[in-house]
């Protein structure tokens, strides 16, 4: 019986030639990564059992990207313990405010992570770098610490659940739009534990930077990785990157999925999840008018250098509704020098828009742009569960950066198509 991508890089990580779903396996890990929230709690327990060092400084990756720059008292603290562990044990990749940017985003962008690899990360949005054709999931701090220690961990191998794409996109749809379709099919909990496998004509024709945006919301789904075999795009856009070797793989024609869905991209337009649940996806043209009193354009979904561009383009020469505030956060500094590059920056301010430094901020409540009592927003994030971005009674709704911009400028919820041909 052949093998799944995901089984094979599996297998070879537990240094084994078959595994199978369900089974238990001990890996080796390429990448160890943790933010300015989850590595301080990795951190305390990684001391509190005696460790005195890491099992290799080269391959732990350390980012403060969620309450940084610091917000308050508290998360300059969080920061320092994350700042004074790298120190310590001079970690390779630690990346201070000003080099770092949202990790999801930045690991990929800097070539850390590559085809092939086997790696966790202390936080659910990990599963972004399997675009590359890696296998990369989230895992708690506890798990974290013991991998810091180790460089392995334990998975139960999941069932793999293909996603077949055929036909190609309408006007205005992303790969944020096709995310979203899947999540309204099969629901918040439809691929619980399993790896979610993109692929069909239309994956294979789509950027990179938009195949990131898929696997990032492969957990919107309850899945435990989401991945895309690696070809020339893929290719193309590691080969530069890459300081190191990688490995590509590909699923094998007989191999098992526990369920296959086949989708015709023509048939798809841009979607929009209301709240307070990504599955409750709808069509933009079934929307309905909706007022908005916040857009944020950013995270580790949609922050990259081609979202920036998508938004521009439907800013330009545009105002934001005065009783919308435009929020757009560049998603690495990287991102952001090419957005100051290309005048997207100056398009943004010339809108009306606030532009902030790389960070997680609104995404996930902690600042620059936490909502009010029974304020709205429509937002590129990942997320609209309740109190997610601000207070309890608060709403969000979620929507590619085309869309997010096109509401900005027309005060509710809103296509591009009202505004540009």
């Amino acid at each position: 019986m052949g093998m799944t991508i995901t089984e094979k890089i599996l297998a070879e990580h537990a240094g084994v030639k078959e595994i199978y779903p369900g089974q238990l396996i001990k890996a080796r890990l390429d990448l160890v990564m943790a933010n300015d929230v989850t590595a301080p709690l990795a951190i305390k327990e990684f001391e509190s059992v005696g460790a005195k060092q890491v099992f290799d400084r080269d391959r732990i990756v350390l980012i403060p990207s969620h309450f940084a720059p610091n917000r308050d008292v508290k998360a300059a603290e969080q920061c320092k313990i994350m700042r004074e562990f790298a120190r310590k044990h001079q970690i390779t990749h630690y990346y201070e405010v000003g080099t770092a940017g949202i990790e999801h985003a930045f690991m990929p962008e800097q070539g850390l992570v590559l085809p092939g690899d086997c790696l966790i990360g202390a936080d659910s949005h990990t599963c972004t770098a399997g675009a590359l054709g890696a296998f990369a999931t989230g895992v708690g701090s506890t798990d974290l610490a013991a991998a810091l220690i180790t460089g392995e961990t334990w998975f139960k191998v999941p069932e793999s659940m293909k996603f077949v794409f055929k036909g190609k996109l309408r006007n205005w749809v992303c790969g944020k739009d096709l995310i979203l379709y899947v999540i309204g099919r099969i629901g918040v909990d439809g691929a619980l534990y399993k790896a979610m496998e993109f692929t069909g004509e239309l994956i294979r024709g789509l950027p990179m930077e938009d195949r990131l945006t898929m696997c990032n919301m492969a957990i919107e789904a309850g899945g435990k990785s989401g991945i895309v075999e690696p070809d020339d795009i893929t290719l193309e856009y590691v080969r530069p990157r890459a300081k190191r070797e990688f490995k590509l793989y590909k699923s094998d024609p007989d191999a098992k999925y526990c369920e296959v869905y086949e989708f015709n991209g023509e048939e798809i337009e841009p979607q929009v999840a209301c709240p307070h649940l990504p599955e409750n996806t709808h069509p933009i043209s079934q929307v309905g008018n909706i007022a908005i009193d916040q857009a944020v354009i950013g995270s580790c979904t949609n922050g990259r250098i081609s979202d920036l561009r998508v938004a521009a383009e439907v800013l330009k020469g545009r105002k934001v509704h005065p009783y919308v505030r435009l929020i757009v956060i560049p998603a690495t500094p990287e991102v952001y020098r090419q957005a100051l590059k290309e005048g997207l920056l100056e398009t943004f301010l010339d809108a009306g828009g606030a532009i902030s430094t790389p960070t997680c901020g609104p995404c996930f409540g902690g600042h620059m742009g936490v909502l009010a009592e029974g304020e709205r927003a429509v937002s590129t994030t990942n997320r609209n569960f309740i109190g997610r971005m601000g207070h309890p009674k608060s709403e969000v709704y979620l929507a590619s950066p085309a869309v997010v911009a096109a509401s900005a400028v027309l005060g509710r919820i809103a296509s591009p198509e009202e505004m540009v041909s």
